[in-house]
């Protein structure tokens, strides 16, 4: 087992353990994205119909016990169609392969498979290659790989939902305070000064632009996602991701504006860029720090 590792964890091979492994993690980021929004909206149900009985008047007829729902999370039910609910074997469910053998579309009904599954399965395996090669075998090669596909099935979510989860962006700030307490990426100090920094620098935003225009900017979903990004990248970066995130936002969020042809107060989610420069701080951050300021902050 020793040798096998050590075989795994030399630098001509290491990535490219890494990229199967992004794949395969890949796969299970497109069932969290697809499955998440619905679990917290069965769970939002839930808790409106408790609340509906609770309210009810004294003397009111009990209410008939409703069936049992179907047990849903990310594991149970079995990945089906949802065209025709075919049950996907193992082999029609290997990252990649699968879709460009089926040529994009269900072996059943033959319904059309979208694109977005093999991109994020891609995007995933091509950013653990990345942070294999940029970490070698580490701690941080694996912290970093978490972080891209946490804040990837985030922003994909935000995209379809305009959600950001707490069931993703609280247990990566926590991670990454836990993985700084050893100093993996920045000193602990700085992580939490990064994590307090990046949700009150949004929201004071928030409040000013509503006290301002009467209209709420953006979520509360963003401020928690900084603070994460905070937490891992430490608030010595933070400046260079807030800049990053809003440069590409605005680029492309107007490109899109002037494309769809809809006004100035369409809603875009802001979470994938800040995804994007969150990403981009905790890779190079460091370095565009030091080559702007000469040095980097203590």
């Amino acid at each position: 087992m020793t040798d096998l590792v050590k075989t795994l964890a030399q630098p001509a091979v290491f990535p490219w353990v890494c990229l199967a492994l992004g794949l395969v993690a890949g796969s299970f980021l497109n069932v969290v994205i697809h499955r998440l929004p619905k679990m917290m909206e069965r769970e939002w149900r839930e808790q409106c119909a408790e609340l509906a009985q609770t309210g009810e008047p004294y003397g009111s007829p009990v209410p008939p016990p409703q069936p049992k729902p179907e047990v849903y999370n990310l594991f149970v039910p079995r990945s089906r169609c949802p065209s025709c609910g075919h049950s996907i074997p193992g082999l029609e469910n290997i990252p990649l392969v699968s879709w460009a053998v089926l040529r994009g579309r269900c072996s059943a009904c033959g319904t059309r498979i979208s694109l977005r599954y093999p991109l994020v399965e891609l995007i995933a395996g091509g950013a653990a290659y990345w942070c294999a090669t940029r970490y070698g075998a580490s701690l941080a090669a694996f912290g970093a790989m978490v972080f891209v596909w946490s804040v990837l099935a985030a922003s994909v979510i935000d995209l379809d939902t305009q959600l950001l989860p707490d069931g993703i962006t609280l247990p990566l700030l926590w991670l990454g305070l836990i993985l700084n307490l050893g100093a993996t990426f920045i000193d602990l100090r700085s992580a939490v000064i990064g994590a307090v920094a990046g949700y009150l620098s949004l929201w004071s935003v928030y409040w000013i632009f509503r006290l301002a225009t009467g209209k709420e900017g953006m979520g509360y979903g963003d401020f928690k996602l900084l603070a994460a990004i905070g937490a891992w990248t430490g608030w010595q970066v933070l400046p260079f991701v807030i800049v990053a995130s809003a440069g590409v936002g605005a680029i492309v969020g107007g490109a899109v504006l002037v494309v769809s042809k809809k006004g100035a107060d369409t809603r875009i989610p802001f979470g994938p860029y800040l995804a994007l420069g969150g990403i981009l701080g905790l890779l190079w951050g460091r370095e565009a720090i030091t080559a702007w300021l000469g040095r980097f902050p203590g």
